[in-house]
């Protein structure tokens, strides 16, 4: 047992490893946004959705003979601000987004918003339903209302797996892609090549110190949720852990066969950002995927982090089980092993 260990500490992958876990331990601009920058961003999307009562809706009434009662009917709502502007002035304030819409001065009166904007469409309403009253409207009966506000259901716990997933990604491909470019433009991975241990071992180096700090990176940011913010994590940790590995194989995958060919730091960043930016808007970090249209759903479900960001979230906020994440685990399977096996092929070392 002692000789295996012995020859396991002196072996090129370990050894590399290690390497790999103290150069980036020397970075401390890396470390900073590993686990600092994740802790920041969820603190201020946190107090940016923090539990307030709603915002009410303001709106501006033209100018003109009924202008003053319809103030006056809106503004007893206790839902609307209004306020009495010329055409003009509304104009402005509507296409400038300082209010939600415009009651123009005809009669009946004329509602002006953006239908393609919610805020204008919630405002339609509420508007239309305070001047029908103030005009004698009965409604038949009036219903009660239930908000939501225990946890599981608030934004900022569909925010943080979003994040935590986010994380993983950009980490997984930016910290592995520019070192290896880096190494490359150092002239170090042409020694690697003419040492004695196998190209396989150098680029799983780099794999098993993602791995090291996986853990810790993680830990750090689901702590900070569970005990500062009140996120729930519904399922079993073990389902969460292995949902968080299989994601991190399949982003450092992407980012060695992203840094496979590149031989300079403008290169790498290039396609970089090209990689990861569909990903940050269309994989459901901020806001779901069912947004985008259905011609497009099959791509956005293909992403990787769609899969990792859903698979997070149904074990956080639903607790289900690795069976239900079946789809989402192996899009991060062939992720991972097709990206890990092009690296392989195509990878330049000099």
């Amino acid at each position: 047992m002692a000789r295996w260990l012995r020859s396991l500490r002196a072996s090129p992958l370990a050894l590399l490893t290690r390497a790999r876990v103290v150069e980036f331990l020397r970075e401390p601009e890396a470390l900073f946004w590993m686990f600092v920058f994740p802790i920041l961003l969820s603190s201020a999307l946190a107090v940016a959705f923090r539990e307030q009562p709603a915002e009410p809706v303001r709106v501006s009434v033209e100018e003109g003979a009924a202008a003053e009662p319809r103030r006056a009917a809106l503004e007893a709502s206790g839902q609307i601000v209004p306020r009495v502007v010329p055409r003009a002035q509304a104009q402005q304030e509507l296409r400038t987004g300082k209010v939600a819409l415009v009651v123009l001065a005809t009669d009946p009166p004329t509602y002006w918003f953006d239908p393609a904007r919610p805020e204008s469409r919630i405002a339609r309403l509420e508007v239309d339903q305070a001047l029908q009253r103030a005009a004698g409207r009965v409604d038949a009966f009036r219903p009660a209302a239930l908000e939501v506000t225990e946890k599981g259901s608030r934004y900022i716990d569909f925010l943080v797996p979003g994040l935590l997933g986010m994380n993983v990604m950009a980490t997984g491909i930016w910290a592995i892609g520019f070192a290896i470019v880096q190494q490359r433009m150092g002239k170090l991975l042409k020694l690697f090549v003419a040492s004695p241990m196998r190209r396989w071992q150098v680029l799983a180096a780099h794999l098993g110190a993602r791995l090291v700090f996986l853990a810790l990176e993680v830990v750090a940011l689901l702590l900070f949720a569970a005990f500062v913010l009140g996120v729930p994590i519904a399922g079993s940790l073990a389902a969460l852990a292995l949902v968080v590995v299989l994601g991190a194989l399949a982003f450092v995958g992407l980012g060695l066969l992203i840094a496979a060919r590149p031989r300079t730091l403008e290169g790498i960043s290039g396609l970089t950002n090209l990689t990861t930016f569909p990903m940050w808007i269309c994989s459901g970090v901020f806001f779901s995927t069912e947004r985008f249209p259905d011609a497009i759903q099959p791509f956005v479900q293909a992403l990787p982090l769609t899969a990792l960001n859903d698979a997070l979230r149904g074990v956080m906020l639903e607790g289900a089980p690795l069976a239900a994440l079946a789809p989402e685990l192996a899009v991060l399977a062939v992720w991972g092993v097709v990206s890990f096996a092009l690296a392989l092929k195509l990878f330049r070392w000099q």
